[in-house]
């Protein structure tokens, strides 16, 4: 098979309404760069037609495979599994939503080329553009999360939780093996490694929309599930390599 420059990985858990849209953009995109693209779509354990709507893309986008499997398993594992099947050189995650266009991959590559291993993208450092925020609560429950995650895990990071990230190869090698942790939090938990495996991670800023039909939900039970992952990240690690 010819190389692969860039990966595009999208997890995705039941997003049969508005994955069409994302593939749409995502794929006019990539047909207008000189290099050569690939598309990733995750359904992790859908009960729509997530699979079937990614599928027609293949049509118009020969480079797009969709993974599927049963039963649901997790953001952080559902982004494992699209990032360990990708073949690119470097390795673009972003949620299916569509959260955060497709354009700002841009910016993200130009850091690798800088001699970054990671680019994460961020809805705190400047520049950034958030088009529709979440509500209140959720930003406050955020911003506690993000002190305490930073403060446990010893990074410093504006925003971890962006669903648009770029790993370069030997990032991806190194890291996504080593991945524990399937639920939402495993950002935190690569970052924490690729800090320990003395990767270069950069942050720049994203136009970001929020859309409150999130796949993501939350109550008390997973919040409590949440940071009790987040404490466990430590001890997970706890032998180094």
């Amino acid at each position: 098979m010819a190389p692969v420059f860039l990966s595009v990985v999208i997890p995705a858990y039941n997003e049969a309404d508005r994955i069409g849209r994302t593939l749409e953009a995502t794929c006019a995109y990539l047909r207008a760069q000189p290099y050569a693209a690939e598309i990733v779509v995750v359904s992790d354990g859908s009960r729509d037609r997530t699979c079937a709507v990614a599928e027609e893309f293949r049509k118009s986008f020969p480079d797009l495979q969709t993974i599927e499997y049963f039963p649901n398993r997790g953001k952080g594992y559902a982004v494992k599994t699209g990032m360990l099947a990708a073949r690119g050189e470097r390795v673009l995650f972003m949620d299916a939503d569509y959260a955060v266009p497709i354009e700002c991959v841009a910016e993200a590559l130009r850091l690798l080329a800088a001699g970054n291993d990671v680019a994460i993208g961020s809805r705190g450092t400047a520049g950034a553009h958030v088009a529709a925020r979440q509500t209140p609560l959720r930003e406050f429950a955020s911003r506690v999360y993000r002190a305490l995650q930073n403060r446990w895990l010893k990074v410093a990071f504006a925003d971890t939780q962006c669903g648009f990230k770029l790993y370069a190869r030997r990032a991806v090698d190194e890291l996504f093996p080593r991945q524990r942790l399937s639920s939402v939090i495993f950002d935190g938990e690569l970052l924490f490694l690729a800090q320990r495996a003395g990767l270069r991670v950069a942050e720049f800023p994203v136009e970001w929309t929020h859309h409150p039909d999130s796949r993501l939900t939350y109550n008390l039970r997973k919040s409590l599930l949440i940071f009790w992952e987040l404490f466990k990240v430590r001890w997970l690690h706890r032998f180094g390599r």
